[in-house]
C-alpha cells in the first residue's frame, strides 16, 4: 500500500453524463442556449453542467433528452448521478477505516464524524464551499450516521483526543449543542471507545500541525491519514506513520483522562 493523495474533483460520473449531453446536444443542431432557455436555466450553469462542474439535474436530462430525441437515453443517467456518500479523495480511508481493528485520532477543529449526532453533521456539511445541494448533504448525513456503527464493533478500538475548541463550537438551534455534549459522553462509555478533551491550558503541543487519523488493519498494518481543505492523503510510510503514533501517544498522555474528559464535557453540556 502507497501513499494516496488526491484533489477533490467531479466524480466521473457528472463529467461523462455532462459530455453525453453535450454530444447529443450538438448531433441535433441544438444550441446550448436553447437548450438553456427550454429548461430555465442560465447559459453557464448548462455549460457547467455539460463539462462535468456541476452535476447535471434531472431537469437537464428531460429536457435535453426531448429536445435531442435521445428517447430516455440521457433520462436513464439519472441513475449514475446520485450524490457520493463520501467525498472523492476520503474513500480509500473510508474503505480501510471499515476494515481496520484500531483507530485512533486527533482532532482540532471540530467533533470527528463517528461522534457527531445528526443535527452536527448537518449543521456542519451546511457550511461547505462551494454550497452542496440539499440533496448530496442528506446523503452525506445519512452515510456518515450510518458509518457510526463501527464503533459497536466490540473487537474494534477507538481513541479521539478533540482540542477544548472543537467541543466548545456551539451550533444549531436550541438543545443541539448540548445534544451533541451528551452524545459525546455516552459513546464514551462503551467500553471499547476512549474520548479525551485537550484543554486549551495545556498550551503549545505535538497536535497544533493538524488533526490525523491512525489506523490498524486486520494485518497489524499501520496506516495515517491527514485531510486537508481539498485533499486527503492515506499513507502507510512507515517513518511516517512512526512519526503520527508517537504524537498521538503524546497527544494521549497530555489531554485529559476519560473520566476526567467525561466530567469536563458534562460541565460544558449542564452551561448550556
Amino acid at each position: 500500500m502507497t501513499a494516496t493523495g488526491e484533489v477533490s474533483q467531479p466524480p466521473v460520473a457528472w463529467r461523462y453524463c455532462g459530455n453525453q449531453v453535450k454530444l447529443w446536444r450538438e448531433g441535433a443542431g441544438v444550441t446550448r442556449e436553447q437548450l438553456a432557455k427550454e429548461a430555465s436555466y442560465g447559459y453557464d450553469t448548462v455549460k457547467s453542467m455539460e463539462l462535468g462542474r456541476r452535476r447535471p439535474t434531472l431537469r437537464l436530462l428531460e429536457v435535453a433528452d426531448g429536445m435531442c430525441g435521445a428517447h430516455g437515453k440521457l433520462l436513464a443517467a439519472q441513475e449514475f448521478l446520485k450524490p457520493e456518500p463520501f467525498p472523492s479523495y476520503s474513500m480509500s480511508f473510508v474503505r480501510d477505516e471499515a476494515e481496520a481493528i484500531a483507530r485512533s485520532a486527533y482532532e482540532a477543529s471540530y467533533i470527528p464524524g463517528l461522534l457527531q449526532t445528526e443535527d452536527y453533521a448537518r449543521e456542519l456539511l451546511a457550511t461547505h464551499l462551494p454550497p452542496l445541494g440539499e440533496e448530496t448533504i442528506g446523503e452525506r448525513v445519512a452515510a456518515r450516521l450510518e458509518r457510526q456503527a463501527l464503533l459497536r464493533e466490540p473487537t474494534k478500538s477507538f481513541s479521539f483526543v478533540i482540542e477544548e475548541a472543537a467541543l466548545r463550537r456551539q451550533f444549531g438551534g436550541e438543545g443541539a449543542y448540548r445534544r451533541q455534549l451528551e452524545h459525546l459522553v455516552r459513546v464514551g462509555e462503551l467500553r471499547n471507545v476512549t474520548v479525551q478533551a485537550m484543554l486549551t491550558t495545556r498550551g503549545f503541543h505535538a497536535g497544533l500541525r493538524g488533526s490525523f487519523v491512525l489506523l490498524e488493519t486486520p494485518e497489524h498494518e499501520r496506516l495515517a491519514y491527514e485531510e486537508g481543505q481539498v485533499t486527503g492523503v492515506l499513507y502507510d510510510d512507515p517513518d511516517k506513520v512512526s512519526t503520527i503514533m508517537r504524537r498521538h501517544d503524546m497527544l494521549a498522555r497530555q489531554a485529559l483522562g476519560p473520566e476526567e474528559s467525561a466530567r469536563f464535557i458534562r460541565k460544558l453540556a449542564e452551561e448550556q
